[in-house]
């Protein structure tokens, strides 16, 4: 039986920083790095890989239920997959697969999405599974929620398993919206700068961000932001004193950057790129001020993120944008560099963050797909 050729691209982050876990909107796109799996099905009830990147590991799933030794590692990742999958009653099944990654672990592009969102095509693939590219991106969200454990929002997934450059509105969930956006950046590379920061016992800061936006919502008797208008949160903002200041703050995040995303949308489908990379810059400044996802209170010392965004501001000098990328904390910020700039701008930032630290990047237009069997691509 010839193998079977399955790839799932990561992505980067555009627009709306943490607004997705809120029902939010972002703006996102895939990105030309994937991860790929040659896979055969072995008639058992066992995923069996190999891969350098990700560790050997064999899962069996005839136990599809939560395993608690199996927390924050990739096993956890394709039972919770698996369990999703059957759980709807769509046909899973064991194979053995080598798998191949262009996405470096950690470089906020997304490797663990990229990751579920390629288990997810290979269920399908293999074993005809009945789903959409939504469905497997919430398969891989509920993954990654309960049985890895991080509380994720459905953006880095959904990037991946639809592919191209893309508005997502997340204001229902089980029908999230995703509006593809054809822009021409032609002038301007997308760089992705890792600062060589570890996301690494960083859980409980990207928990906070969902849970202090949550606690505002629930101030006003609703689950989610996106459920209370910014009329109503700033008119009594002076009675969620009993909260702390960061959530109000974040709160003000999620309300100015979540309407930038429709801005920056206009702006990129009307061809108005300089309206669209102020915005950008907009979003980073947010971050920075009231998101507070820079650098974490336990090592203020540490502040790769936070010196990245001054030198690009430096090195870019009113031309081009910056941001946070992704989680934040750690890790890596996105830049629209100037081709004029490209070379100064890499050499400064590889000058202080490494050789590898820049990536440029490319819109991969394909999300999760299936390439064909081994020899015939």
């Amino acid at each position: 039986m010839k193998e079977r050729i399955f790839s799932a691209p990561g992505r980067v982050e555009i627009g709306g920083n943490h607004t997705d876990h809120q029902h939010g909107s972002v703006l996102a796109s895939a990105v030309n790095l994937e991860v790929t799996c040659a896979v055969t099905p072995n008639g058992t009830n066992t995923v069996s890989l190999k891969n350098k990147q990700y560790g050997d590991l064999s899962v069996d799933l005839s136990t599809l239920t939560l395993q608690e030794s199996e927390k924050e590692t990739t096993a956890a990742l394709v039972r919770g997959v698996a369990a999703w999958f059957d759980a709807r009653s769509h046909a899973i099944g064991g194979f053995d697969g080598v798998i191949e990654s262009t996405i470096p672990a950690g470089s906020g592009l997304s490797s663990s999405a990229a990751f579920e969102v390629l288990i997810g095509n290979i269920f399908k693939g293999l074993f005809g599974a009945d789903v959409s590219p939504l469905d497997i991106a919430i398969a891989g969200q509920y993954a990654e929620n309960e049985y890895f454990g991080k509380p994720c929002g459905l953006m880095d997934q959904a990037a991946s398993s639809f592919g191209g450059l893309s508005k997502i509105d997340f204001t229902d969930p089980e029908n999230t919206k995703v509006t593809p956006i054809d822009a021409d950046l032609t002038g301007y590379s997308l760089c992705v700068v890792d600062t060589g920061g570890s996301h690494a016992d960083l859980t409980h800061e990207y928990a906070a961000i969902p849970s202090e936006m949550k606690a505002v919502a629930n101030h006003f008797g609703e689950s989610y932001l996106s459920e209370v208008s910014s009329d109503v949160f700033y008119a009594e903002i002076d009675k969620l004193r009993h909260l702390s200041s960061r959530a109000i703050l974040r709160a003000i995040h999620f309300y100015d950057d979540n309407a930038r995303v429709s801005k920056q949308t206009a702006a990129l489908k009307c061809g108005d790129i300089q309206a669209f990379l102020n915005l950008v810059n907009e979003s980073g400044r947010s971050s920075l001020a009231y998101l507070q996802n820079v650098f974490t209170g336990t090592t203020p010392h540490d502040q790769g993120l936070t010196l990245a965004l001054a030198l690009s501001e430096k090195v870019l000098d009113g031309k081009g944008a910056w941001r946070v990328h992704g989680g934040g904390f750690a890790g890596t910020i996105l830049a629209f560099v100037p081709d004029e700039l490209k070379e100064q701008y890499k050499s400064k930032m590889s000058a202080f963050f490494g050789d590898k630290a820049c990536h440029f990047l490319n819109v991969r237009k394909e999300g999760g797909i299936e390439l064909g069997e081994l020899g015939k691509i």
